[in-house]
């Protein structure tokens, strides 16, 4: 395994790679999103306290999973790409900042939509909230860096640094409901006992947080791949795709 790990480490092999695997994703995405959203919006029940407002769940509590995931992801490549010096690490990590970010905007987005009616507010300085603000502006100070820095390993190293600091935060995210008294709902699918929400609402709600990943996944696979391009554009393998093509 280590060593099929080495070779993936090499810009063209990830390359080839990325490029087989991401279409399969993408199509499984596609269709996990279309189960995900019949069994949530057709087949799930109306919430006996919130009506069929609730729904925004579905939605929600993907973004906000996938939130988190991400950034874990991008640190931990700029972790791998500070170590080892790991020019596939680097454009993962590049590839992953704009779509955490854009998770964690439309995690705040939809909970905000959820907040009017439930809460009475659009925002509220509440603790799972105020982290994951904090979380959007780390992703947007990561992807600031990598395009402030002219140097793109440099820019690359800069951002890696800024991520992992920035680790500390998804802890807090996670368990913010627990260490202080907040309005928002605390843990219902995680907990370590029984998942306090029915099957009928589980069971969507854990195909659209996969349909989620693999939609993640597909695109980072996809845009890790132009990273590349751009990174190793003095590369002669990259002269030789474009051979390929013109043949």
């Amino acid at each position: 395994m280590w060593d099929a790990l080495k070779r993936l480490d090499a810009p063209e092999q990830f390359f080839r790679f990325a490029g087989r695997l991401a279409p399969g994703l993408g199509w499984g995405s596609l269709v996990l999103l279309g189960i995900g959203l019949y069994g949530a919006l057709v087949l799930a029940p109306p919430d006996a306290q919130q009506g069929e407002g609730y729904r925004i769940i579905f939605i929600h509590v993907p973004s906000a999973w996938m939130s988190l995931f991400v950034y874990v992801v991008m640190a931990g490549a700029g972790a791998v790409g500070l170590v080892w010096n790991s020019g596939v690490a680097y454009a993962l990590a590049r590839a992953s900042a704009p779509f955490g970010a854009s998770f964690t905007f439309l995690a705040l987005a939809t909970g905000a939509l959820w907040g009017k009616p439930m809460w009475g507010a659009w925002w509220v300085w509440d603790a799972r909230l105020t982290s994951e603000l904090i979380l959007l502006f780390l992703y947007l100070g990561v992807i600031g860096l990598q395009a402030a820095i002219e140097d793109r390993r440099m820019g690359s190293r800069a951002a890696a640094m800024l991520a992992i600091v920035g680790v500390v935060n998804i802890p807090i995210i996670h368990f913010s409901v627990q260490w202080w008294n907040t309005l928002h709902q605390g843990p219902t699918v995680t907990k370590l006992s029984a998942p306090s929400i029915h099957w009928s609402m589980l069971v969507p709600l854990l195909v659209m947080a996969a349909a989620f990943t693999l939609h993640y996944l597909s695109v980072l696979l996809m845009r890790a791949r132009a990273e590349l391009l751009v990174q190793e554009r003095h590369a002669g393998w990259v002269d030789t795709l474009g051979e390929a093509d013109d043949a």
